[in-house]
């Protein structure tokens, strides 16, 4: 975007009221070769009271300086005496500030103001770039640098998802090294999972906020993509081991601006989008922002089509110069035609992209409203309090055939055949939660703190209705166009299902946290906190009675109780040798609540599995800090997984079995997920940008009375690789007025070793021999996705060509041995957009 931005080269002089400058010596600073040195750290902030970020710091006469951090702080080792700092930036006057350093000692500036420079520069275009290892993730809670966090971090931003032309979530995490696609059940969603854990509504996050991730979610709004890799349970409580994703969605600004698009592609795809933001009226109080779009499409499966409309309106308020105030909301509506994929015969997939075994008239429904409150309120320059309060409603209806088996499997005829059935549910969410979170940076004596406390609550109210299953046609799964016709009592369509159950959920969750980042010395640094978390889960079922009206017979109701408490703790230790490189080692845990359906043998409560994740890597910013390149190794293991206890063992019958709860389960399973991840990023030097990644992960049973010991867990890829690198040709025709816009890229994906189908179980008779399982693994091909993009830029118009998966690579995304969902084929796109 183009700015008239005003040049900023102070110089201040901040003096306290004591009025010391009269009586400060002559000598302003020792010489640098002293070995007397002592500390300056303080706090800059923008002429509205905001955190003045990325600003410089400098000692006077010297090459030694810093930058602030996101809050504004900054802290400098400088010579002991009257010294002077520099601060400067783009757009403000350079201030000199004198203080008196003692040896050894910490010296505190009071919070001061930048003061806006008069000079004005020619139209300029203005690219703020951070290296992976300067962007701190709000989803964190904390101010604390990636380098001096013992933990995997990744962001992906903006401009990322301009260049790349990011459609779907999917798109984005094709930059994450761990963190894939790993099923995408009725077409209606993405299911994400990393390290081996499944991301679910309870890992995914929007603005820091959990949101149901049963709904596909609108890239568009998004201004990044933050990713926790490992452990977060201290932070957000009840999340799988893998990580934690936060989408964060566009904000006010008080400059107005804004833009127009549209994006046409393959398969009749037509997606208009706007952005638009400022200050209300003239207000210097009050910005706004309102982002949204409309999107229809075709496919390339048959009778497969979708269409959606999503609306994001935020205000920002200035309550005080200390205190800010942002409500934001978003809407979404998607209706698509639900889509199980291909299915498979005797765990073998018969390769087709198009062939669609769903009903004609099958639909998904979906409706998702939130509204987000966060108050940010800073209380001196050493603390800092922020308020969240959430609503979000999610709302879904589904007709569908239910996933496709076939159940005839012999050759011949009759292979392939399918007796098809209905499905209708019904399901209203909704999602409430509070939190506020208290930080700090201070000193005792000569350890630095970054404190943490906070706590929050969360509550979610669901009710689910469940119609009966019933029987609607025959259909072949390998040629779906030959009907076999409807067997007797089947059902004829949608609307004559009745009635079978409605689930009330009432689940309940509290947390108490804090977590301190304590910098032993200006190398070595400990992070340490603990979390005890709270959750109750009742839920009470009605089961109506077959074939009968609700109003004549009523449900019969089986109450569920459930309550759980857990202890989350979080160690960490940072070493870094030099400013830019950082050596940690973590050690943390996370907890899984049982279903309140498992029993123990019984009939009693199962505790909750306790998954324990130590995480050692090493993080870099190279070449002044142009590229970032971070390795990560992780050992999880879940030690007490919760397991069916079987009647029989190798031995004969298992003393643990109870005949009276066939279905109890034990805590006697071992789940281990091991690997490495490598993530590498730069900042765009001579119009060059590139982020790459590779990824191993092995997630198998390590024990088990029921799997096979060695044996992997399904759908999880065993290597995984991303490079994406993007030309922007401005230098090559800085004089050509023309082309200087123009820029290029491509980019490549690689999901390697999977497994699908179901694992085999280990299966005994009443004697303890042996007994064939019909369980089978199912292995997908491995694919590379390679993109080409190619941009123009011209004043206030660009435009942008996509093509995607060049190679026209096929593969299937699958869950259990049914759902085979095709990844797309060979597509093209083009985006024009009017920058207003």
């Amino acid at each position: 975007m183009r700015y008239f931005v005003p040049l900023l080269s102070l110089s201040i002089t901040l003096l306290p009221a004591t009025g010391f400058a009269q009586n400060m010596p002559m000598r302003h600073h020792k010489q640098h070769g002293s070995e007397s040195n002592g500390t300056v750290t303080g706090r800059v902030l923008l002429a509205d009271g905001q955190p003045a970020e990325q600003v410089s710091v400098r000692l006077k006469g010297s090459e030694r300086g810093t930058v602030t951090a996101a809050d504004g702080s900054f802290a400098l080792k400088v010579p002991a005496g009257w010294q002077s700092l520099v601060v400067s930036c783009l757009g403000c006057q350079a201030q000199e500030v004198a203080v008196e350093v003692q040896p050894g000692q910490t010296a505190t500036l009071p919070p001061f103001t930048l003061a806006r420079g008069e000079q004005q520069l020619q139209e300029v275009t203005v690219t703020g770039a951070k290296s992976l290892n300067q962007r701190t993730p709000s989803v964190g809670k904390m101010p604390i640098a990636p380098l001096d966090n013992p933990q995997a971090t990744l962001t992906i931003e903006r401009p990322v998802l301009e260049q790349q032309q990011a459609l779907r979530l999917s798109d984005v995490l094709a930059n994450v090294a761990g963190v894939y696609v790993m099923g995408a059940t009725g077409g209606t969603q993405e299911e994400i999972a990393s390290r081996g854990f499944a991301y679910t509504s309870a890992n995914t996050f929007k603005n820091g906020v959990r949101y149901n991730n049963g709904i596909m979610p609108e890239v568009s709004s998004l201004e990044r993509m933050e990713v926790l890799k490992g452990s977060a349970a201290i932070l957000y409580g009840n999340v799988a081991a893998g990580g934690i994703l936060n989408l964060v969605t566009k904000k006010p600004q008080f400059e107005r601006g804004g833009s127009v698009g549209l994006r046409v592609g393959s398969f009749g795809f037509v997606k208009p989008q706007f952005d638009v933001y400022g200050a209300v009226g003239e207000s210097q109080k009050v910005a706004f922002r309102l982002n949204g779009t409309w999107e229809r499409a075709d496919s390339y499966r048959d009778g497969v089509k979708s269409n959606r409309v999503y609306v994001n309106p935020s205000l920002l308020f200035r309550l005080s110069p200390k205190t800010d105030l942002v409500i934001e909301g978003d809407y979404l509506r998607d209706n698509r035609t639900p889509d199980f994929g291909i299915g498979t015969v005797d765990y073998q997939i018969s390769d087709s992209r198009s062939r669609f075994l769903n009903t004609a008239d099958a639909t998904n429904a979906t409706n998702q409203t939130s509204a987000t409150a966060t108050l940010t309120t800073r209380l001196n320059s050493t603390w800092q309090v922020r308020a969240v309060g959430a609503f979000q409603r999610y709302a879904n209806e589904l007709k569908s055939a239910s996933r496709p088996t076939a159940n005839v499997i012999k050759p011949g005829q009759s292979y392939g055949n399918w007796l098809r059935s209905l499905q209708r549910t019904q399901t209203g969410e909704n999602y409430y939660l509070a939190q506020v979170d208290l930080t700090g940076n201070f000193r005792t004596g000569r350890i630095g703190h970054t404190l943490l406390v906070g706590a929050d609550a969360d509550q979610y109210n669901t009710n689910t209705l469940a119609y009966t299953t019933q029987a609607f046609d025959s259909v072949n799964i390998l040629n779906p166009s030959r009907r076999l016709g409807q067997p007797k009592g089947t059902t004829t369509g949608y609307d004559a299902l009745r009635y079978n159950t409605r689930t009330l959920g009432n689940t309940r969750r509290a947390g108490f946290y804090a977590q301190d980042l304590i910098s032993l010395t200006d190398n070595v640094k400990l992070l340490a906190g603990l979390r005890w978390s709270y959750q109750e889960t009742p839920s009470d079922v009605y089961t109506y009675p077959a074939l009968t009206a609700p109003a004549t017979n009523p449900a019969t109701v089986k109450e569920n109780r459930r309550y759980d408490n857990a202890f989350s703790p979080r160690l960490g230790l940072v070493y870094q040798p030099v400013k830019t490189t950082a050596i940690f080692a973590s050690y943390s845990n996370s907890f899984a609540p049982q279903a309140n359906t498992v029993t123990d043998n019984q009939g009693g409560s199962l505790p909750p599995s306790m998954i324990d994740q130590f995480e050692a890597g090493i993080k870099n910013d190279l070449f002044k800090g142009a590229l970032s390149a971070n390795v990560t190794a992780y050992y999880i293991v879940n030690n007490n997984q919760a397991q069916t206890i079987q009647q029989y063992l190798g031995n004969g019958l298992n003393p643990n079995y109870n005949a009276n709860f066939p279905s109890a389960q034990e805590l006697a399973g071992e789940v281990t997920s091991k690997g490495v991840e490598v993530d590498v990023q730069s900042r765009p030097v001579n119009g060059i940008s590139l982020i790459a990644g590779y990824s191993y992960n092995n997630t198998a049973y390590t024990h088990s009375t029921l799997y096979v010991d060695g044996s992997r867990l399904r759908y999880n890829p065993a290597h995984t690789a991303n490079l994406s690198l993007f030309y922007s040709f401005g230098k090559v025709f800085g004089d050509n007025v023309l082309l200087r816009g123009l820029s290029a890229g491509a980019t490549g994906y690689y999901v390697g070793d999977r497994l699908a189908g179901r694992n085999p179980r280990l299966i005994y008779d009443a004697k303890g021999n042996p007994v064939t399982d019909t369980n089978k693994y199912l292995a997908l091909p491995n694919y590379f996705l390679f993109d080409a993009s190619v941009g123009y830029a011209y004043e206030r118009f660009s435009v942008r060509f996509k093509m995607a998966n060049l190679l026209n690579q096929l593969s299937y995304n699958l869950h259990d041995d049914n759902s085979a969902n095709p990844i797309a084929p060979r597509t093209f796109s083009t985006t024009l957009t009017y920058k207003l």
